[in-house]
């Protein structure tokens, strides 16, 4: 489905969705209706879900970021990632091994929504407990 071309262009993507088809050609040194095609193909295919964009940490410095980790009860997983996946304060869901069985990523513009994010979150069925931390600051690598 995927393969190594297709790899590299997505790593391209990734650190800049919005690079030219041209640009992109010559530096994976194939044509640059190969990489349209591709481009399409992969959207089409929905392996390309849709284009972002990033902004500088001090634009949005404001913002409250947190992770939530997740104990399920029982076999409850899905219903929870699908209730999770309701939440407009939710940017990420991701399963763990380990004593934690999700991993939710917060993303909210106040404290105030920040509490109420949690509280609405933690009334979901099926979820034993949760842990959260605030983000304060974030290394890119």
């Amino acid at each position: 489905m995927v393969d190594e071309l297709d790899r590299r262009l997505i790593a391209l993507l990734r650190a800049d969705s919005r690079a030219p088809a041209a640009g992109l050609a010559k530096a994976l040194k194939v044509s640059r209706g190969t990489v349209q095609n591709r481009i399409e193909r992969l959207v089409a295919k929905g392996v390309v879900q849709g284009f972002t964009i990033k902004t500088r940490p001090d634009v949005e410095a404001n913002r409250v970021r947190a992770i939530m980790t997740i104990a399920i009860e029982g076999e409850r997983s899905g219903a929870v990632v699908k209730a999770l996946k309701g939440f407009p304060e939710v940017s990420a869901v991701h399963t763990t091994n380990g004593r934690w069985d999700l991993v939710a990523e917060l993303d909210v513009e106040t404290l105030a929504a920040f509490s109420q994010a949690l509280d609405r979150v933690r009334q979901i069925e099926g979820i034993a407990s949760t842990e959260t931390s605030i983000l304060l600051a974030t290394q890119k690598l």
